[in-house]
């Protein structure tokens, strides 16, 4: 059954529905984007933020949360805001007000690990183990994808500056060849053609491992269409994202979301072979934590 197009599109066409849909709420809210603040009141909330940053250094927590509010009043939209806040709600362990100033900052920035970190604590300190620990994830998610970036950008420099030098050494070569023969024939001209397409052609092969391209359909959830954290395994057969699959179980009815046999929590199993699978996967391909 979950096999049929008709009833469970592939995750390739999924993806690229979602894509779609992500692209039309983007539009949605670029036209309803808020004005621009005056470039007088922008820098006086930034000078509030410096102010309630110095203060934070000396602890005096109440004077740096008035200052990052009074920033927040004159420019809401700025996630910054936000989290310093919530650094100083977490410092004095208001937790409910952490998790309200760092959901906030999410909306306007979902890629803040700052924001993603404090909610996780938050969560857990009332005792949500499972959103927390998912937050958690995320900041884990991010900080591996910022280290490949980093070291995926060192090894493309690297790579770059070594194949200049071995298309130059390979061309001054045959220069030199060429020079000592007594006619420089077309064969010659062939060959040397042939070998820099062969080291373009390996050079390009190196670069591949840091090339972003499609996660494998078997390493994906079939709800939330992004790579396996923490895939378990349905008694019909199907791989889902345990957290989600759970979320499904609450709040939409305990059946398996493809096939509609009914289905109990109890009866989930860790899939520990996609998840070694995963691992491995992102060993070699450290681009992939984005989409995680």
């Amino acid at each position: 059954m979950d096999n049929d197009p008709f009833l469970f599109p592939s995750i390739r066409e999924r993806r690229k529905r979602r894509g779609e849909r992500e692209r039309g709420a983007a539009k949605g809210r670029a036209a309803m984007a808020p004005l621009p603040v005056p470039a007088s009141v922008a820098k006086q909330a930034e000078q509030l933020k410096q102010d309630g940053n110095s203060y934070f250094k000396k602890e005096r927590l109440g004077a740096a949360i008035d200052a990052y509010t009074e920033a927040i009043t004159l420019c809401p939209d700025v996630a910054i805001y936000w989290t310093n806040r919530a650094l100083c709600y977490r410092k004095r362990n208001e937790w409910k007000k952490v998790e309200e100033d760092c959901r906030r900052a999410l909306q306007l920035d979902s890629n803040s690990v700052k924001a993603h970190y404090m909610l996780g604590l938050a969560l857990l300190e009332k005792h949500d183990y499972s959103g927390g620990i998912k937050e958690l994830e995320k900041v884990l998610s991010r900080a591996k994808y910022m280290e490949w970036e980093d070291s995926s950008s060192k090894r493309a420099s690297r790579l770059q500056n070594l194949r200049e030098v071995c298309e130059k050494a390979l061309i001054d070569y045959y220069f030199i060849d060429a020079s000592e023969a007594e006619d420089s024939s077309k064969e010659s001209d062939h060959s040397q053609s042939q070998q820099l397409e062969y080291l373009r052609e390996v050079f390009n092969k190196a670069a591949q491992a840091d090339t972003p391209s499609e996660v494998p359909d078997h390493l994906c959830c079939k709800i939330t269409l992004d790579i396996f954290r923490d895939p378990v395994i349905t008694p019909s057969g199907i791989t889902y994202e345990r957290a989600v699959l759970l979320d499904h179980l609450q709040k939409v009815g305990k059946f398996d979301p493809v096939t509609r046999e009914l289905l109990e929590p109890h009866q989930l199993v860790p899939n520990l072979a996609i998840k070694e699978a995963v691992q491995a996967f992102l060993r070699d391909h450290g681009w992939a934590y984005k989409m995680s």
